[in-house]
């Protein structure tokens, strides 16, 4: 089962209606114990780091999360991706949750529209168990200002917009998409069939 965790921040819906058109059994739980007894999670967010971060640990799930990402996989999308890094700069420095080395920066694309919002084409850097069967020039659906700053072994998919987008993200079992697979068509729903896959 993929618990999809609900701590207030999170476009949890269009999320669940993909797993339950792939048929990937899963639930919108904000129970520790259900979190725990999950096979698979996603943390999903909307919204600005700061805040995100906050309602997280104040639900108490921050802790949670680290300590089941050791156990199982665990797939952040968005604002979710972007609270796996250690550093978010969105308003002031904030902690993230540290899964994966690196920080959130502000996108700096000089005549450029702020967000970075549509579809944009994927490069691949590395491969990894959630870019099976995913071209570079396959795309993927973004919103977001901000991306994340990492080092090259940590990126498997990036897209360009006017500097390099980091689109999906991993370390271990930890993996994060800056764009939404849930609002990418098909390519999207095969990366989520692939995350339902995983051991």
């Amino acid at each position: 089962m993929i618990g999809i965790i609900d701590y207030g921040a999170g476009n949890l819906f269009s999320l669940k209606n993909a797993l339950d058109f792939l048929g990937l059994e899963n639930k919108i739980t904000s129970s520790p114990e259900e979190i725990k007894g999950a096979d698979r999670l996603i943390l999903p967010g909307v919204g600005a780091f700061p805040d995100a971060m906050k309602m997280l640990a104040g639900s108490g799930l921050a802790e949670i999360i680290v300590d089941e990402a050791g156990k199982k996989p665990l797939l952040g999308i968005c604002l979710g991706m972007q609270m796996l890094f250690d550093w978010g700069y969105e308003f002031e420095k904030v902690r993230g949750l540290s899964l994966i080395p690196g920080e959130v920066r502000r996108i700096e694309a000089a005549g450029l529209k702020i967000p970075h919002m549509g579809w944009s084409d994927v490069k691949i850097e590395n491969k990894c168990p959630l870019s099976k069967g995913i071209a570079e020039g396959d795309r993927f659906y973004y919103v977001h200002s901000y991306r994340a700053v990492t080092e090259k072994q940590y990126i498997s998919l990036y897209s360009e917009y006017g500097e390099t987008i980091p689109g999906l993200v991993f370390k271990d079992n930890v993996y994060g998409t800056q764009f939404h697979p849930e609002k990418s068509g098909e390519v999207g729903l095969r990366l989520l069939k692939n995350f339902g896959a995983l051991e």
